[in-house]
């Protein structure tokens, strides 16, 4: 009994606190397109690193993670496998940064609806998000 006890105690010690996800929104579509991209900030408490692996959602086709990079003076977006928060941090999925790349919507997507999205990170645990679909800001 006092082993199941000590087993139990470090189980609940190893456990990670819960990744807050933030100001989730997704961008229509260009008029004429059907890719959209993915915003919000995830903030980890834990004194771990937290690992993104995937989003995943009913209302599209496919999702992937990408990021903006500089090579030779210009912007590039990238498709990255992982993206890791550091301990007691927050990265901000934005525009010329991380973010969201939403292929093949399965429904008409329109303003101030809402989508349901699944994170999945690293250590298996699932993070539930709903974003509301914005318009293109206007320059």
């Amino acid at each position: 009994m006092k082993h199941l006890l000590f087993a139990l105690t470090c189980l609940v010690g190893a456990a990670q606190a819960a990744p807050i996800v933030n100001n989730a929104t997704i961008r229509l579509p260009l008029p004429g397109k059907t890719v959209s991209a993915g915003y919000f900030s995830i903030e980890n408490p834990d004194n771990h690193p937290l690992v993104l692996q995937s989003a995943s959602s009913p209302m599209f086709g496919l999702i992937e993670l990408h990021h903006h990079i500089e090579v030779d003076g210009m912007l590039r977006m990238v498709k990255i496998e992982t993206l890791e928060i550091a301990p007691k941090s927050t990265v901000h999925l934005q525009p010329g940064s991380y973010h969201l790349m939403m292929f093949r919507p399965t429904t008409p997507l329109t303003k101030d609806s809402k989508v349901e999205l699944e994170l999945t990170w690293a250590d298996g645990s699932k993070t539930h998000v709903t974003p509301t679909i914005t318009s293109i800001p206007k320059s």
